[in-house]
């Protein structure tokens, strides 16, 4: 869910799915407090924290929810994604059981979340390139047939993680215009210009 006052300030639920150890934690510490802890504990259930990202044409206030990847939590998901504005979904480069189950998790966001939902594809941990399991290409294209944008990122490095949530904040603002009044835009058009990039380390 998504709001928006007249001056364009939108607050957007953003939610964060992937498997465990795949970085989802890192990636929102880093992108939050620009830190990084090489034993970072496994979530339980679910964090939330808040950031605001000023743009020219909006000032974007994400609520995220940076959800556990353990199996034994899967039914906690739903509860965390719904009425979500946007979704970063999570893999680690060097696992590809953790790009396909970042593929299923796409299939349940399609299938039961925001029909209009924004949605990143990440391939995190390109700080370990030589033990890369999954191609560049291959995360890009599954991301082009499915209507998500594609980024590689390193929580480590701190590689592409501001452009990962200044891109979703842009977005959002593309599906947002500035309205005369407070309002929930869970329900506008699937917002256009969608490009898909990839960002390679």
């Amino acid at each position: 869910m998504a709001r928006t006052g007249s001056n364009n300030n939108i607050q957007a639920k953003l939610v964060l799915l992937g498997d465990v150890g795949t970085g989802k934690t890192s990636i929102v510490l880093r992108f939050i407090k620009g830190q990084y802890f090489d034993c970072q504990e496994s979530t339980i259930g679910a964090a939330f924290f808040s950031q605001v990202i000023s743009l020219n044409e909006a000032t974007v206030k994400f609520d995220i929810w940076d959800t556990a990847g353990q199996e034994r939590y899967h039914s906690l998901a739903p509860m965390y994604y719904r009425g979500a504005a946007a979704a970063i979904v999570v893999y680690d480069i060097s696992s590809m059981d953790s790009f396909i189950r970042a593929q299923k998790w796409v299939q349940e966001l399609q299938r039961q979340g925001n029909p209009y939902l924004i949605m990143a594809l990440v391939a995190n941990k390109v700080d370990l390139e030589a033990k890369r399991k999954v191609k560049s290409e291959e995360g890009l294209q599954y991301a082009q047939e499915h209507g998500l944008f594609f980024i590689e990122t390193s929580a480590k490095t701190a590689e592409n993680i501001n452009e990962l949530f200044y891109e979703v904040a842009k977005r959002l603002a593309r599906v947002h215009p500035p309205r005369s009044s407070g309002m929930n835009l869970t329900n506008e058009t699937r917002g256009t210009g969608r490009r898909f990039f990839c960002c390679a380390g």
